[in-house]
């Protein structure tokens, strides 16, 4: 019984690093995709601005 002792904590986190990429690769996407890739295109848009020098 020490063996089942030993490997349950790790089978549990598995299990549960598993099902948190599972559950991450679900939600990408979806109907709010296109509205989070214009922010964050926006957003890359004012840093590359923001590093310009001023002429």
């Amino acid at each position: 019984m020490d063996y089942v002792s030993a490997l349950l904590p790790p089978v549990v986190m598995a299990a549960f690093f598993i099902a948190l990429v599972v559950t991450i690769v679900k939600t990408q996407g979806g109907s709010n995709k296109t509205r989070e890739d214009a922010a964050v295109d926006a957003a890359i848009a004012r840093a590359e601005a923001a590093e310009q020098p001023q002429q």
